[in-house]
């Protein structure tokens, strides 16, 4: 048995990933657990980002002390 992951615009959530939109975003807003939107852009072939948000160099923050 195969099974399907079905999603109403499989190719608008792809596009709004490659985007910027997180999957948790996506999952909220397409009303799908975030497993189910991970394996929908994962079947869709999206490459993922690495986790987690932009890295700060500590050194080049005005507040390093």
């Amino acid at each position: 048995m195969v099974l399907r992951r079905t999603l109403r615009r499989p190719l608008e959530t792809k596009a709004q990933y490659e985007a910027g939109t997180s999957i948790r975003a996506l999952a909220e807003s397409t009303g799908r657990s975030y497993g189910g939107v991970h394996g929908l852009l994962a079947d869709a072939g999206v490459v993922f980002r690495s986790r987690g948000g932009v890295v700060r160099d500590v050194a080049a923050s005005p507040d390093a002390v």
